[in-house]
């Protein structure tokens, strides 16, 4: 005899709120999805809401990357030392590194049409979702936020955008990446050596393997932060739209398409 009970009242839901942030489903371009993966795996997963699938990939990114040395061969290259940059490369990881690094980005754009088409199914069916998330830890609520305001501060802090918007796993994940890139890039040691106009040992200090991480995670958590920003906002609207017809609206109220009022 099978056990198992399906609590869904719906077979597709477009959005769930708990007090780790708001997940929902929404049209996505694939080849931008893509290009986020083939900036950093696992970033494209991230803007998916694929969270085990994102931090996996990218925690294997920085591993292997490392150990294989390419971010200082990719340096030696745009210096035009060609065979610096072929001698520093460790064959052993960098083979490895190859097949994962293109499965990340075939796989980010697949599952995005993928959801797409989950998309389209769950706003026919238009069920409800949870919109209010109350817990010992947190409250998370269905609101409106400016998106300015969330680039804003991922632009001074990456993840302080996406705790203004309450994508907490992504925040935290982001931040506690953001000290590790900050700790062996010694950038702000070097910040500090320029300031007081030391230039040369500025440039010294810097460990370029662990700096040319630190773009790719600025511009995914202020495009992160913006897009949800927009999307929440939509969300919201669609929500409050569906309540006040549903509970305040009169049964009798007709839109007549394609006529004009007299």
């Amino acid at each position: 005899m099978n056990n198992y009970t399906n609590e869904n009242t719906a077979r597709r839901y477009k959005a769930h709120v708990s007090i780790f942030g708001t997940t929902q489903l929404h049209l996505r371009n694939p080849y931008i999805i893509a290009w986020w993966s083939a900036a950093f795996p696992g970033f494209g997963h991230m803007l998916l809401s694929k969270y085990l699938r994102g931090y996996a990939l990218f925690i294997w990114e920085v591993i292997v990357n490392v150990n294989s040395h390419l971010n200082s061969s990719m340096v030696y290259s745009f210096q035009g030392n060609i065979d610096m940059a072929k001698e520093v490369l460790d064959t052993r990881w960098l083979l490895m590194y190859i097949p994962v690094y293109i499965f990340g980005i075939w796989d980010s754009y697949r599952t995005t049409v993928d959801m797409n088409r989950v998309y389209l199914l769950s706003e026919r069916e238009d069920h409800h979702f949870n919109s209010y998330a109350i817990g010992a830890l947190e409250i998370n609520y269905l609101d409106k936020r400016n998106p300015l305001l969330a680039v804003m501060w991922s632009l001074f802090i990456p993840g302080l955008g996406q705790l203004y918007i309450h994508r907490i796993m992504t925040a935290i994940f982001v931040i506690v990446w953001l000290v590790v890139f900050h700790y062996y890039s010694h950038l702000a040691e070097s910040i500090f050596l320029l300031i007081i106009g030391n230039v040369k040992e500025a440039t010294s200090v810097l460990k370029p393997e662990w700096l040319l991480f630190m773009p790719s995670l600025y511009g995914f958590a202020t495009y992160d932060s913006y897009v949800n920003t927009i999307e929440n906002n939509k969300l919201f609207e669609k929500e409050l739209r569906k309540h006040l017809a549903e509970n305040y609206q009169s049964e009798g109220f007709q839109i007549l398409k394609g006529q004009k009022v007299k």
